[in-house]
């Protein structure tokens, strides 16, 4: 299994919301925004954050995909 973003990059489309924008105002770093952007684990606080700044649900902004093979 692996982690998907791509909930939270429509949902951010969505709301008018650009990347750099969620970065500055949820605090995150640059480090974080790389994994974000290459789909890798973050830290769960990260993502609570994320959903508190967009008033979403966790599930609104990730999934897990199972990975084909596995």
């Amino acid at each position: 299994m692996k982690i998907s973003y791509k909930r939270l990059w429509v949902l951010l489309i969505q709301k008018d919301i650009t990347k750099v924008t969620l970065k500055r105002d949820v605090g995150i770093s640059a480090g974080t925004m790389c994994k974000l952007n290459k789909g890798e684990e973050v830290a769960l606080s990260v993502l609570l954050r994320i959903c508190d700044y967009l008033d979403c649900d966790i599930g609104d902004i990730c999934e897990a995909v199972k990975i084909e093979g596995e």
